[in-house]
């Protein structure tokens, strides 16, 4: 049928923190490296050419360190051969050659003759890069390599398009002919510096530049190191944080547990998932955290690490456990509307930016997040349920009390049972869900709704948090509690089921604005409330069918609105897009009421999208243009490549269809009519732990069934099909 057409945003309408876009990120900076708090984008040549309010060039701690880099023989760009990240995320190479050198009309060098190769990595706020320059000609050749320079130490904000009344100071210095140093001392009294060194020192060295002449003989070969410092440190040998970095990313890749696929295609795609997932998490003192995603999330968001680790639950329970300690330690403890916190209110997002620290973005520690409370509890209950670590419950067991009091204190402000969110902060979100554009929230005539909001996916992640909640104060001997904490769920269930259910559109409202009028919009929201288990099962089923219809399933997944919604533009970052953690949580929901062809359905669609991908990486999102015979997803300008909750997605998609429970309490690994999707034939899961057992497993599709065989069991496990 004919969509609507989308509604125009006026210039009041569009957010302060709005991510301009005047050209594609895959586009320009089609190449990435992260390692800890640094990440880099490049071209295919490995450059950053007058990058603008673009992400190109080397960022620490949310500030752009080198902002450019160019790689030039004798005066020109090289020709590209190819380029590549290898499949660890580790190591980024460049094959080039020397184009056609004219003087006075004259070829004096074919091109051709010099092949360069660019190796470069990033270890601990450092990146280490090795050009190494090979004669292929049967005579000497001179060349010239010339390597240009900059930092600008802007702010991720202002590359996103915030305008700034003032900065900081930036001095520049060339020590002997070894290196040069870029300071920038920031109005928020911190000195971030640069250092861009050379080994060996170049011919020329300068404030931007550096010049080599290299005269090679026939079959000759020269290399240059060179290093840039964000975050200080010693020079050292590069091949000495090269094979750190390689040890460090082979232990990553090396979990207890190996999922792997009967088809190369199915094994590159599972592989890249745990390769990107490993990539954006960084070790922080609380344990393994997974950074968002890069360039415009790399740092903590609360949302995103907990929904990262609850899709990696089945497989890697380390994760929950390192982002429930994190978040346990940056809960709000006091009210500070400049920040949206409240006591027992879990992080939205964490900056150490020079906006971030002068107050100009409010994101230095943020809480406007109205779902990662809920989603904490609910978290820590589904890991408690999964390893059964009574330590880590009872060490948390303080801040799960003070999110379950934010939820029914500030969280339910009115009293209706309902968690709403309204900004306190002037310069915070305004909306405060997973959809958090200014215009994400809207009713049947596109009419954008006022606050409160109640999300209806945040009143099942509650509705699962207090279930989960009372299990964990039964374990700990809360009796009482519990018995609480049970009959608050209950009458939640009831009040969801009257209040959000909309029979017109056959599921459940996207929200209730501040009057109580339901959103009568058909979204994904409504198909992540069966993640909880608070829709009966009638109305489960009629979400699901709703869901699958052509105005919500693309073909390559299911669209955040429908494509008769008022406010459709399948281009738009919230209102039409196809989002595949958004789809993995549905499926996990779907999965839950034994809905097994739609779960199958959106893993298909999301598989093919995904060879249709560079490096088989799921985007943050994509477009959600209806799939048609012969074509590709189509990209999202600015999406984060890679985005750390749809990494994981393949996991998740698998947990769905093969409906595995872990019960840990009666050492039991339960599959729920499994059924592999079409393009898997096979699947092979290596080293599945529960408590102090394991299992190998090998499960083959056969027909409509799936056949589940164990090949190797350690200690006490027991496995159990159902259909």
């Amino acid at each position: 049928m004919e969509a609507k057409a989308a509604l125009p945003p006026s210039p009041d309408d569009i957010s302060t923190f709005y991510i301009q876009a005047t050209e594609s990120i895959q586009e320009r900076w089609p190449r990435t490296l992260k390692q800890g708090d640094t990440f880099a984008l490049f071209d295919a040549l490995g450059d950053c050419v007058d990058p603008g309010l673009t992400p190109g060039g080397v960022f620490h701690n949310d500030t752009r360190h080198l902002s450019g880099l160019e790689l030039l023989v004798n005066g020109q760009r090289p020709l590209l051969l190819s380029s590549m990240v290898e499949a660890d995320n580790v190591v980024f190479t460049a094959d080039l050659s020397n184009p056609d050198i004219f003087q006075n009309g004259e070829i004096v060098l074919p091109r051709e003759t010099l092949h360069l190769r660019r190796s470069r990595f990033l270890w601990q706020g450092t990146l280490h890069e090795r050009i190494a320059v090979h004669n292929f000609d049967a005579a000497p050749r001179r060349c010239w390599i010339g390597i240009n320079f900059a930092a600008d130490f802007s702010d991720l904000f202002e590359i996103r398009g915030m305008k700034r009344e003032a900065r900081g100071q930036l001095a520049t210095a060339v020590i002997g002919n070894v290196k040069t140093i870029f300071r920038y001392a920031g109005l928020d009294q911190v000195e971030r510096r640069t250092e861009v060194c050379f080994d060996p020192p170049p011919k020329q060295l300068g404030k931007g530049s550096a010049l080599y002449v290299l005269d090679l003989p026939p079959g000759g070969r020269s290399s240059i190191v060179v290093t840039v410092r964000c975050a200080g440190g010693k020079p050292c040998v590069f091949s000495l944080p090269y094979r750190a970095a390689r040890r460090a990313a082979q232990k990553a890749i090396s979990p207890a547990c190996v999922v792997t696929g009967s088809s190369e295609l199915s094994n590159r795609m599972l592989h890249r998932a745990g390769a990107d997932l490993n990539m954006l998490v960084a070790d922080t003192p609380c344990g393994p955290y997974p950074y968002a995603g890069t360039p415009w999330f790399s740092t903590p968001f609360g949302r995103d690490g907990l929904i990262t680790a609850l899709e990696m639950l089945w497989l890697d329970p380390s994760l929950a456990k390192g982002v429930l300690r994190f978040l346990a330690v940056t809960q709000a403890t006091e009210a500070d509307a400049r920040a949206d916190a409240e006591p027992g209110k879990i992080l939205h997002e964490m900056r150490r930016c020079e906006m971030a620290n002068l107050g100009e973005v409010p994101f230095g520690r943020y809480y406007g997040s109205v779902d990662s409370t809920p989603l904490f509890v609910l978290l820590a209950a589904r890991y408690f349920e999964r390893t059964g670590d009574m330590d880590t419950i009872a060490d948390l067991w303080p801040s799960i009390e003070m999110a379950l009091a934010w939820i029914d204190g500030y969280g339910d402000r009115d009293g209706d049972g309902f968690v709403e969110y309204y900004r306190e902060s002037e310069n915070g979100l305004t909306n405060q869900g997973w959809k958090d554009s200014h215009d994400s929230v809207f009713h049947a005539d596109g009419s954008l709704a006022t606050g409160p909001i109640a999300l209806c996916e945040v009143q099942a992640y509650v509705h699962a948090a207090k279930r989960g909640a009372a299990r964990m104060a039964e374990a700990l001997g809360l009796g009482t509690r519990a018995s609480e904490l049970e009959r608050a769920a209950d009458r939640l269930q009831l009040a969801f089921e009257s209040r959000f259910w909309c029979e017109d559109i056959g599921m459940y409202a996207l929200a209730l604005d501040g009057a109580k009028q339901p959103c009568r919009v058909r979204s994904s929201n409504a198909g992540q409330v069966l993640l909880s288990g608070i829709a009966s099962h009638e109305r489960a089923a009629r979400v699901a069918s709703a869901l699958m219809t052509p105005e919500m399933f693309s073909g390559w997944g299911i669209r955040t609105v429908a494509a008769d919604a008022a406010r459709y533009n399948p281009m738009s970052y919230h209102n039409g897009s196809v989002w595949p953690h958004d789809n993995a949580l549905v499926a996990l929901g779907l999965g839950r009421y034994g809905l097994k062809c739609p779960v199958n359905a959106i893993f298909e669609g999301l598989f093919d999208a995904a060879c249709a991908m560079d490096l088989m990486r799921l985007p943050e999102l994509f477009c959600g243009f209806p799939r048609r015979r012969g074509t590709s997803p189509t990209l999202y300008p600015v999406a984060c490549q890679p985005q750390a909750w749809a990494s994981v997605v393949p996991f998740a998609l698998l947990q769905a269809c093969l409906g595995i429970d872990i019960d840990q309490a009666h050492r039991e690994i339960r599959f729920h009519n499994p059924q592999l999707p079409r393009f898997l034939g096979e699947l092979r899961i290596g080293g599945l732990k529960v408590r102090d057992a394991s299992v190998d497993l090998r499960l083959t599709r056969r027909g409509e069934a799936t056949e589940v065989a164990v090949l190797a069991r350690q200690g006490d496990l027991t496995i159990r099909i159902t259909q």
